[in-house]
């Protein structure tokens, strides 16, 4: 897309659903926004927000239009000074928003890469936080698509408290060096569709956190990045609530994981009825994984007697390269070993042709058709 033909319309429903009642329409450049990054518009569009929220109508829009079709955040880590250094486009409470639009949003997150504690633990004031480009708190029967990211200072887009939130053709870009910027985190949230889009970060394309119920991700294009990841859960002896996840019709490429389902020792409660379906793995390290040991530092956690409870996890119709030797491993706990696991139709070779792969299960139990390599589960 040429930036000079297409302006970026980020376009801020507050919709009721009522059919019939007037839209009134705010848009910044009547609050004395520029839209060619030359001054500051962030005043521009809190006023337009504000004035949207306290619109007696049922129907509100806000309209920001950007002649070049870039929204960029402030370079410096500075900028944030006295601010929360965990956000930069936040929304909360609210329902019915739609965030749609054509262009790019860039978060200009390198200078926070740099001081990351992350790959920088011994810099003196290095960072943990930094700004997430949107989060959706407590947002309900809403909507983000159309929208293209790059280089969020760490995760790009946080979807947390919410339920009914559709994702949809949204590209997320961010070098594979770059820490901890999974491309779309979920926690505490119910019925989300993420679908029909393009992610490649340093970290999860996407991640599934806690609490987590009915998420339904499809045709997806990982990579590079950490995979399609469930956890890590259950740190500090947590209580975890994972169930009803759908992840299909999606292609990982040169990515560290595939299908992944992490879980901490020591921790309880259950992730359970997830189903990969329908996976192409393109020169993927760990295509099929399962950890029920992880560790920040592997080998250095001690061993647990309780553990998160990993059961009715289906693999069907998988395919593609390993670019290593285990392309399908599965280390479940000693303790509260995995359970009801399915694998039907998979297939998966080295990158390297003619090279061997191997398929480990450890304290897991399950059934398997048409598995290759294999046997590995436990009857």
């Amino acid at each position: 897309m040429k930036k000079n033909m297409f302006p970026l319309m980020l376009l801020l429903g507050l919709v009721s659903g009522i059919v019939g009642w007037p839209i009134d329409e705010f848009n910044i450049f009547n609050y004395g926004a520029s839209g060619f990054g030359e001054v500051d518009d962030s005043k521009a569009f809190v006023n337009a927000w504000r004035d949207a929220c306290n619109a007696r109508t049922q129907n509100a829009k806000l309209v920001y239009q950007l002649i070049f079709g870039k929204i960029i955040a402030p370079g410096a880590p500075e900028s944030w000074n006295g601010r929360d250094s965990s956000q930069w486009i936040a929304f909360k409470d609210v329902v019915g928003l739609n965030v749609y639009g054509y262009g790019l949003i860039d978060g200009q997150g390198m200078r926070w890469w740099d001081q990351s504690c992350r790959y920088h633990p011994v810099l003196e004031g290095c960072t943990k936080l930094a700004p997430t480009i949107f989060k959706f708190i407590s947002c309900k029967e809403s909507t983000l698509r159309d929208i293209y990211m790059v280089n969020s200072p760490q995760t790009h887009v946080l979807i947390l408290n919410s339920k009914g939130f559709n994702v949809d053709n949204v590209t997320i870009q961010s070098p594979e060096h770059s820490p901890n910027t999974d491309g779309i985190h979920i926690h505490s949230s119910h019925f989300v569709k993420i679908t029909n889009s393009i992610i490649g970060t340093g970290d999860d394309c996407i991640s599934i956190g806690d609490y987590i119920s009915n998420i339904d991700i499809a045709n997806i294009n990982c990579g590079p990045g950490h995979g399609i990841s469930i956890g890590s859960l259950g740190k500090n002896k947590e209580i975890v609530h994972v169930e009803h996840i759908h992840i299909r019709d999606s292609t990982l490429k040169g990515t560290s994981n595939g299908a992944r389902i992490k879980t901490w020792q020591g921790g309880q409660g259950n992730v359970r009825n997830i189903t990969f379906e329908n996976l192409e793995f393109d020169a993927v390290n760990n295509p099929i994984i399962i950890d029920q040991n992880y560790c920040d530092v592997r080998g250095k956690c001690k061993e647990e007697e309780t553990g998160v409870k990993i059961s009715d996890v289906v693999y069907k119709n998988l395919h593609g390269t390993s670019s290593s030797k285990i392309a399908i491993n599965l280390n479940c706990s000693k303790s509260v070993p995995c359970s009801r696991i399915t694998m039907d139709t998979i297939n998966l070779v080295s990158v390297q042709q003619g090279n061997p792969v191997t398929a480990n299960c450890t304290n897991a139990k399950g059934t398997e058709v048409e598995v290759h390599p294999g046997p590995c589960l436990r009857n």
